[in-house]
């Protein structure tokens, strides 16, 4: 029984890409970071993007998505497609046979996001979203000084994923490696909100446990982005969202493209306060700040003590063309363990979920601004092994 444990450990897991586009060189590029994986095949809907895709990485092209989902090899489909496109490419993918791993969100609309998940377990496979970076060192530094009781009982946290005017900003002139444009329209028009507030939803939920409810507001103050081509979408380009959670812990979360770059966390507790400065940086420092009081005035200090990161067996450095230090393979590469140990991934497909919920309720509070209460749930994660 252990030998065949170690041969399936042993075994590599082989990945196909649907959708060539920017973020596809990302994963790309982390893949030969986890040697367990093995991309067999690229598909775009765009062939001749395909082809260049392949041309430049050295992988083989799939000619159409029906000879990806007929290829026995595949064990794992990353749907790398636009946000619009989740749902049906999974849907698909799961009814093949595939476990898949979703660039974020799992779908746009809850219901759908709902029924794959159900498919997903119904046909005794994994899915699971992007962002992975939970399982970063910067997020397991936070998790183990939570809980050490590092800073107390936690009561608020307030997270930042602010941007800057990006409009403003020469997004045109921005390539990916293997030469895609930044799809600005297609950015634009599903909005920073559904893009970047799981970055740190994905990293609150896993500390503080599901959320019960989001009382949000979100808002498109740029509606036309000052584009050369019209939007057909006016989605919110800026949100502030109090999530309460079951274990009585309360975050606030900005998200924007429209003020000044902030990616900080805090994470406030009766003793102290922990906070990092970027939660694209897998590596990016934890510090402690403690409460002081001179003269009956209490203050937190200005000067930050280091905890230390946990290290892990991953590169310490991500080779790619980007804005940011993240490993995007990394929950691929969980996901890919959790099949060989036959147990359900970190990044599971109920949390995944959950994660999904909370972010459309931000996104939706541009027509719909109220208390929502949250219908999933998720069962507790399990720190990975090296930041015990």
């Amino acid at each position: 029984m252990l030998m065949a444990r170690v041969s399936n450990l042993m075994q590599k897991t082989r990945v196909a890409i649907v959708g060539c586009g920017f973020v596809a060189d990302y994963y790309v590029k982390t893949l030969p970071g986890h040697p367990q994986l093995e991309l067999v095949g690229v598909m775009d809907r765009i062939q001749e993007r395909a082809d260049k895709f392949s041309a430049y990485h050295a992988i083989p092209a799939y000619k159409s998505f029906d000879e990806l989902l007929k290829d026995d090899r595949v064990d794992i489909v990353l749907n790398l497609t636009n946000p619009r496109s989740h749902y049906e490419v999974s849907k698909a993918c799961l009814l093949a046979g595939k476990h898949v791993y979703s660039e974020k969100p799992l779908s746009m609309d809850f219901a759908e996001a709902e029924e794959l998940v159900k498919l997903a377990a119904e046909r005794g496979l994994q899915i699971s979203s992007a962002p992975c970076s939970l399982l970063g060192e910067t997020a397991q530094t936070l998790w183990k000084a939570l809980r050490e009781n590092q800073v107390g009982k936690v009561r608020v946290v307030y997270a930042e994923m602010d941007d800057g005017l990006v409009h403003k900003m020469p997004y045109k002139q921005w390539v990916s490696e293997s030469g895609t444009p930044w799809p600005y329209k297609d950015e634009f028009e599903v909005g920073c909100t559904l893009e970047h507030a799981g970055y740190y939803v994905a990293w609150l939920v896993a500390f503080f446990g599901p959320a019960t409810s989001v009382t949000a507001f979100s808002s498109c103050l740029i509606p036309d982005k000052e584009t050369d081509v019209p939007l057909d979408v006016n989605a919110p380009d800026f949100s502030v969202a109090c999530i309460q959670f079951a274990s009585g812990v309360v975050a606030r979360l900005t998200c924007g493209i429209i003020a000044p770059h902030d990616h900080t966390l805090r994470i406030v507790g009766d003793d102290g306060v922990l906070c990092t400065h970027d939660s694209w940086y897998y590596k990016s420092p934890v510090f402690i700040k403690r409460m002081m009081r001179i003269r009956r005035k209490t203050f937190m200090s200005p000067f930050g003590k280091k905890y230390p990161l946990v290290k892990s067996n991953y590169p310490s450095k991500f080779k790619y063309k980007g804005s940011q230090q993240m490993d995007f393979s990394r929950g691929v590469a969980e996901m890919a363990q959790a099949i060989a140990e036959n147990r359900p991934s970190r990044l599971s497909a109920q949390y995944s979920l959950h994660v999904n919920e909370i972010v459309l309720a931000i996104q939706n509070a541009l027509e719909h601004s109220c208390t929502y209460k949250i219908k999933s749930t998720f069962e507790p994660i399990e720190p990975m092994p090296w930041a015990r």
